[in-house]
């Protein structure tokens, strides 16, 4: 009775350490699979948050005066743009990068500063994570998002103003290559060149003016006088005359 005891003290045992394993197994896949579904999360919601720094960046170029650069000179212009009286926001807040956790944001500058990632310089091109991490996105991105597929960390996932390339290097007021309209100012096309002024007057533009039909050639002064010719030599050698 004793040796049996024992045995089944020691089969309940070895099955509650295998419940317990078990049990720590399913836990720690739930807390993976969690971890994966808040990271999922804060990817989306990193997508959105540049977004909107794409709108706000869009909205800055679109609205910028002419022969003034379509970039900001920094991210605070974006919540004030002190180009025009009064108060107009392109981005309520700088937001919070739902990866780190903080307010803190990578800029590609168009004119770099003497820090080591450029800071300090002028002209914000677009706006990137400072995560390291690599993505659990890779593909199947909304059309807002171009070329952010198979990117190996998310800082590379770069959020520039709606049809300015991050590297192609314009300077400020540079049209882009291919797209009509004023510099900074896609979307607008260029006014007609103005006629030159004619040098004649009374002749109108020369340059606007429609070819004519080709005059006919007047008769020449060899056959006038030829015709001339012949009939007084007819008058001298007529009888009678």
């Amino acid at each position: 009775m004793a040796i049996r005891a024992r045995r089944a003290a020691g089969f309940t045992y070895l099955g509650l350490i295998v419940l317990v394993t078990i049990i720590g197994l399913v836990g720690a896949a739930t807390l993976k699979a969690d971890s994966l579904l808040r990271r999922a999360a804060a990817e989306e919601e990193l997508l959105e948050t540049g977004a909107a720094f794409s709108a706000a960046l869009t909205s800055y170029a679109e609205a910028t005066p002419r022969g003034q650069p379509p970039q900001p000179p920094s991210l605070e212009e974006l919540l004030k743009d002190p180009r025009v009286p009064g108060v107009r926001r392109h981005l309520r807040r700088i937001f919070v990068d739902p990866i780190t956790g903080k307010a803190e944001w990578g800029i590609v500058w168009l004119n770099k500063g003497s820090g080591a990632d450029g800071s300090g310089g002028s002209g914000v091109l677009a706006v990137y994570s400072l995560s390291q991490s690599k993505p659990l996105k890779i593909a199947n991105f909304d059309a807002r998002f171009q070329n952010l597929e198979s990117r190996e960390r998310i800082s590379d996932w770069k959020f520039a103003a709606m049809g300015q390339g991050v590297a192609q290097g314009r300077q400020p007021g540079q049209p882009a290559q291919g797209q009509p309209g004023q510099p900074g100012r896609p979307g607008q096309a260029q006014p007609p060149a103005e006629a030159q002024p004619s040098l004649f007057p009374a002749r109108g533009n020369p340059a606007s003016a429609e070819p004519s039909a080709a005059e006919p050639a007047p008769p020449s002064e060899a056959s006038d006088s030829g015709e001339g010719k012949d009939g007084e030599s007819e008058r001298l050698t007529s009888p009678g005359a």
